[in-house]
């Protein structure tokens, strides 16, 4: 089984750096900051859209150089909080045997970094960022580029993500999909529901029983 991961909400809480990096750019453009859980409902689709909806909540006109001054505060502060979720590096140990993939609409460089710093990098045969040569989710290219490097097939593939965004990844590109409901993008499922043959993890204690519910499960 290959076992692609999301990044942001799934093995690790970026909430707080992405949220303070893009309060210093508002402050920098003389805009309103903007409180941690009106950033967090702007995450998953990549620095791009986050400095867009930010600079649009904020009341400013977006301009020309705010991606690339995004990128170089959130360098700056890419593991001064974030952490990954209590039970990750285990569950990543106990999933040892398949192969591991992050797909992930962050830029590969910082990803690569904080997955380094993090100690979480080795458990990965690669990282596919959102500044590569495919479009990000929920465009399924990138997804099916690691199936067929990785030499795996959809119906031995699941996705594993936090928010409608991956189920539709996962959906496009006819693999499985398990979703983490504590992940900040869950959310945006409307009344919690992510649709029939989807798993779901309360809990990364509950991620190794539910990918192993999907993998006995007919495809």
């Amino acid at each position: 089984m290959l076992i692609v991961f999301d990044l942001d909400g799934t093995l690790i809480d970026s909430r707080r750096d992405l949220a303070e990096s893009a309060n210093q750019l508002l402050a920098e453009r003389g805009g309103a900051p903007l409180d941690l859980e009106t950033v967090t409902q702007m995450i998953g689709d990549g620095a791009v859209q986050l400095v867009r909806r930010t600079f649009a909540a904020s009341g400013l006109e977006a301009d020309e150089d705010g991606l690339s001054r995004f990128l170089e505060i959130y360098d700056t502060r890419l593991v001064k909080t974030t952490k990954p979720y209590p039970g990750v590096p285990h569950v990543l140990a106990q999933l040892s045997g398949h192969a591991r993939a992050v797909l992930t609409n962050k830029p590969r460089k910082p990803a690569e970094w904080i997955l380094e710093v993090l100690g979480l990098r080795h458990h990965f045969v690669e990282i596919v960022g959102g500044d590569g040569p495919f479009a990000r989710k929920p465009d399924p290219e990138g997804l099916q580029y690691l199936i067929e490097t990785h030499h795996a097939a959809p119906a031995t593939t699941v996705l594993v993500g936090d928010s409608p965004s991956d189920v539709e990844t996962a959906r496009r590109a006819g693999t499985r999909c398990c979703i983490v409901s504590y992940g900040f993008g869950f959310s945006a499922f409307e009344d919690g529901k992510v649709g029939d043959g989807i798993g779901v993890a309360g809990s990364t204690g509950e991620l190794v029983q539910a990918l192993e519910t999907l993998a006995e499960s007919t495809p």
